[in-house]
């Protein structure tokens, strides 16, 4: 097709809503409308995707609530989770947006992204104070960002919610970018940052995983 029909089509779809730019404003994503559809059919069938065992065996050995997000725009999509059945614990349906500088995965999002973008998503971005250890200084965050991509997880010290912690790591294809982001959470009274820490083993497993079924 000629580019200015390509055009023409891709800037009719993201008006549709199905799709959405990245960061970078120069290459796309599922947009809302889209990922409705994903996640009708993903719902449907969950319990069948290798992608949900994985999550399942994740669990296993954790026994917390375990994740899998996909980065959309300026925020994260949750698409597939194991809850656990402790009546303590955090419920985040399906679907759900949760923002990139208050959560662990959104912060491994950002670490993994081009500099140049993250720098100009962080820099424009009103960054919402959520508990009082959210990072709502962009330049702080910015400086943090290295040193999460070298250890290759990031975590949350309840900087989303009050009294939750956890860790991310990415699910990365073979040039290095993110495919989806492994992450689990749990209360302060059942789970310490050491053990949080203790438990990353488990979570690079799971994310070298979900990378493989790609």
């Amino acid at each position: 097709l000629p580019k200015p029909t390509l055009h023409r089509l891709v800037a009719h779809l993201e008006h549709e809503g199905y799709l959405s730019r990245q960061l970078d404003g120069r290459s796309y994503l599922p947009g809302h409308k889209l990922r409705q559809m994903m996640l009708g059919v993903m719902h449907a069938s969950q319990h069948d995707l290798p992608r949900h065992d994985v999550l399942a065996r994740l669990f296993a050995s954790i026994r917390e609530t375990c994740s899998i997000s996909i980065p959309d725009g300026d925020s994260l999509v949750y698409v597939d989770r194991v809850e656990t059945n402790w009546p303590l614990r955090l419920v985040i349906e399906l679907g759900a947006r949760v923002p990139l500088h208050a959560t662990a995965a959104g912060k491994v999002c950002l670490a993994f992204m081009p500099r140049p973008a993250a720098e100009a998503y962080l820099r424009g971005a009103s960054l919402h104070r959520h508990t009082d250890n959210t990072f709502t200084d962009a330049e702080a965050l910015l400086a943090e960002l290295p040193r999460i991509r070298e250890q290759g997880y990031a975590t949350d010290a309840q900087e989303f919610i009050p009294g939750m912690v956890g860790a991310s790591v990415p699910a990365l294809d073979p040039r290095g970018r993110v495919l989806a982001l492994l992450t689990f959470h749990g209360p302060i009274q059942r789970l310490s940052m050491q053990q949080v820490i203790d438990h990353l083993p488990a979570l690079r497993r799971a994310a070298r995983e979900v990378a493989a079924l790609a």
